[in-house]
């Protein structure tokens, strides 16, 4: 049943005539956990209202299945093997008569190659996403479908459940001839289902063709035409987002660069360029989502201008460098392409911000909004792991953007990571050349956020300003929420550098995955907000205009410890062997041995079951080139601290290089060697604490290893220091030595309420006792407080949302006041200024 609800959810004492007695000792009072100073004296550094946006990319089925309304999957039939192995023109679709997917001259158009040609008497049924064509009792749906017939028959236009019950009195449409026109209508729903289907059926003979067949609900966000879906538009507007970054993302990054037309041979899989996505959406593109699926670009660039418009966030569009990401990693040496797609970049920015007089001003009124949108900022690329090439292309755009429009900010980028041989690369290119703006984007374990805290206090105060534009803590627990908002405070604290942050990615259809965690979780019909999405709403709306420098003493930090733990041998698209492994203590003491000689692999067991392990001709290998993330490891529990661990290891077949895992704990914590990842282009340490999901990458630089050749590998590990040697060269190094602070706090000043914001994250398993010390700044005895808390192994779904935030008054508030933070909380309290 659908439901169509967003979720979020003393006596006096006469003592006069008693006989006098001495009073007791006052017991001392507890001695504070932590001290939190703050100096109103000093003015720290302002935050901008974008300091906190969203970034939408079609990923997850976030745009067709998610915020674009439509209702019917594969309204075009456009639907191929290239976007899904699974796919065809008539996937989504069941068809009674006969009926086919055609791609010939009789076309809609060129753009829109495909269409469903249909002999009758039959029909076509539309099932929607996820559980059907979702339905509120009382609601008006349009219906609309190009359509032409050689025999002027009706269509019959019904609503009905997977059993035949009707939902809706069926519509009726004359199709009055056989050249392409538009037909529409409305159907009102009789009942309410989640389960729907769409049926066009006709009675006559001849042959019909239809394309274009969508189902809108009225009841778009604002109601616009070819709108948005209201429950989930109106989760990110409660967000109150400074900026909407869009499209992408590895959308904007991978695939052709090349037009989608008849001289580039219309490439499927291409990068996102925005004039696919204008005009009218019967003319728009297809294309094969980087995702794994189909992208209708019914939700368009001019669509998305109006979204950040309607909730009152600045739009930052994201255009491609011609230089590929996302394990891609190529770069397209094409000068005239190059210089074709800094042009449609200033055409963009004239769709945004030109007047009706000009070429595209004019199509931005035509579309239905006159005015300007605006715009203030454009980003260049996303990710890319080549930076000579990247920054070559970036420099470019930049000075032809700055040529024609000096305000606009140009933003550039630092690669895929926090850190490594190509973020130092990329930084160094942007502060030579003064970019306005550098993105960083990471997703690391919810350690390296508490560990973190102050990555922004040493940077450049005179270089470039960032951007972060992607971040999460890698899974959907409340603990990795609490993770993130202790980072989050250590963001408004360097505002002055931080200029701009967005949590990633946005949203989940939850039948249709490809990454995880996500901010708004959804169906066809509901959606909530996870742990993550009421921390980011807490912190977005009481956001604040400057900084209140502030201190804080104390502290239950956790210390490092040594590297201990079973080691292993792991792939990732690659069949590999691997061949003498000794574990020795730096004395010479062997601590583990096997080099397979025996023909079996005892004393080995599987940590992920995946893949195809078994020992052949001396080696341990493993042969499924399709396996992902497989691993196994030694039964021998290295205790000791200090070890070195050599092994050969050969890629036999494969896209990538080989693993060798050690420290393994479990299944969820453990450090690997990774040579020849992401494609054979990269090679890292990564470790996974908590999941496998949730890896930080500790090394990252340029790698590629070579199919057949055997490599001498050498890990020596000395307590949280560990160097790495391939073939008697030192490899790298590292020492995972860093405190875990679980305590954090920002103090901010609200000048239009006049409050002060006082925000604590406490995310130990204890309370602390905390006290505050105002500088002598006199508020308010009553204040507002609002709490989030829980388990923090919890998480909202959508059968249950624990995690929810809870407002009070609080009382007792002076220039010193203690307090109590409960454990794994956040709180914020709101103080009246006197």
């Amino acid at each position: 049943m659908a439901r169509f609800r967003s979720r979020t959810a003393g006596a006096l004492v006469a003592l006069a005539a008693l006989p006098l007695a001495v009073a007791p000792p006052a017991a001392a009072a507890p001695t504070p956990d932590y001290t939190i100073t703050v100096d109103p004296a000093t003015s720290g550094p302002a935050i901008g209202d974008q300091m906190y946006g969203v970034f939408f990319e079609d990923i997850n089925y976030g745009a067709d299945g998610g915020l674009y309304a439509e209702l019917v999957r594969n309204r075009s039939f456009e639907f191929q093997a290239a976007d899904n192995r699974a796919y065809t023109g008539l996937t989504g679709w069941t068809v009674t008569g006969t009926a086919a997917t055609v791609d010939d001259t009789e076309r809609l158009n060129e753009r829109n190659r495909t269409y469903l040609r249909l002999s009758g008497p039959g029909s076509i049924t539309n099932a929607g996403y996820n559980s059907g064509v979702a339905l509120r009792k009382g609601d008006f749906y349009d219906f609309s479908v190009w359509a032409r017939s050689d025999t002027g028959s009706a269509l019959t236009i019904s609503l009905a459940t997977a059993g035949g019950a009707a939902l809706a009195n069926p519509l009726t449409i004359n199709v009055k001839g056989n050249t392409w026109s538009r037909y529409a209508g409305k159907l009102r729903a009789t009942s309410t289902s989640d389960a729907g289907r769409l049926t066009v059926s006709v009675t006559g003979t001849g042959t019909h063709r239809l394309d274009m067949v969508s189902l809108f609900p009225r009841d778009t966000y604002k109601g616009r035409a070819n709108g948005l879906r209201a429950d989930l538009a109106e989760k990110v507007a409660a967000l109150r987002p400074g900026f909407v970054r869009f499209p992408g993302g590895c959308l904007v990054n991978t695939g052709s660069h090349y037009a989608y037309d008849a001289a580039s041979g219309f490439p499927r899989a291409r990068s996102y360029q925005w004039k696919d996505t204008v005009g009218p959406v019967e003319t728009r593109a297809t294309n094969a989502n980087f995702w794994g699926y189909n992208q209708s670009y019914g939700l368009g660039y001019y669509e998305y201008f109006q979204f950040s418009e309607d909730i009152g966030a600045a739009p930052l569009p994201v255009v491609p460098a011609l230089v590929t990401g996302c394990g891609q990693n190529r770069a397209t040496d094409d000068p005239a392409l190059l210089q074709r797609h800094i042009q449609d970049t200033l055409d963009l920015i004239e769709f945004a911000n030109g007047p009706t007089t000009s070429t595209w001003g004019k199509l931005r009124a035509q579309m239905g909004h006159p005015k300007p949108f605006g715009l203030t900022m454009v980003a260049v690329g996303n990710e890319e792991n080549l930076p000579e090439e990247y920054f070559a292309n970036y420099l470019k755009f930049r000075d032809a953007i700055k040529a024609k429009y000096p305000a606009v900010t140009v933003i550039s980028n630092s690669g895929p990571d926090d850190m490594g041989v190509t973020f130092d690369n990329l930084w160094a290119k942007n502060k030579a050349a003064g970019s306005d703006m550098v993105d960083e984007h990471y997703y690391n374990s919810p350690n390296w956020f508490l560990q973190n805290n102050d990555r922004y206090d040493s940077y450049d105060r005179s270089g470039p300003k960032v951007f972060l534009g992607e971040y999460a803590s890698q899974d959907a627990k409340f603990f990795n929420s609490l993770s993130e908002a202790a980072y989050m405070t250590g963001l408004e604290r360097n505002a002055d550098v931080v200029k701009m942050a967005s949590y990633a990615p946005l949203f989940a259809n939850i039948d249709n995955v490809q990454w995880r965690p996500d901010l708004i979780w959804l169906d066809n019909d509901e959606s909530w907000g996870s742990t993550s999405y009421q921390m980011q709403k807490l912190f977005m709306t009481n956001v604040g205009d400057r900084v209140v420098p502030s201190s804080v003493t104390g502290g239950r930090v956790v210390q490092p410890k040594p590297i201990t733990g079973r080691v292993g041998f792991s792939t990732w698209r690659t069949a590999a062997r691997y061949d003498d492994l000794k574990v020795t203590t730096p004395d010479g003491t062997v601590l583990l041995e096997d080099n397979f000689d025996d023909g079996n692999a005892d004393g080995w067991t599987p940590i992920e079951n995946r893949g195809t392990w078994a020992v052949a001709d001396g080696a341990y290998a493993q042969t499924d080139v399709a396996a992902e993330n497989t691993m196994v490891a030694a039964a021998t529990d290295i205790t000791a601290t200090d070890y070195d661990i050599t092994v050969k290891a050969t890629k036999t077949a494969g896209d990538e290089g080989f693993l060798i895992p050690f420290g393994i704990k479990d299944s969820g914590n453990w450090y690997w060697w990774n040579l020849g990842g992401w494609n054979n282009t990269q090679g890292a340490i990564e470790k996974a604490t908590g999941t496998a999901a949730a890896k930080e990458q500790l090394i990252t630089r340029p790698d590629t290893v070579t199919t057949g050749q055997t490599y001498d590998l050498r890990i020596e590990v000395r307590g949280t220091k560990v160097t790495l040697i391939r073939d008697g060269e030192v490899w790298g190094s590292f020492d995972d030595n860093a405190v875990t602070e679980p305590f954090a706090q920002v103090v901010t000043r609200d000048v239009r309420t006049g409050e002060l914001i006082v925000k604590v994250v406490n995310a130990s398993p204890s309370p602390a006792l905390t006290k505050v010390d105002l500088g002598g700044l006199r508020v308010a005895p009553t204040g507002r407080m609002t709490v989030l808390t829980g388990d923090p192994g919890e998480q909202n779904t959508r059968s249950a949302e624990p995690i929810l935030p809870v407002t009070s008054t609080v009382r007792g508030l002076g220039s010193t006041f203690t307090r109590t933070f409960p454990a794994s909380s956040v709180t914020f309290l709101r103080l009246e200024i006197r």
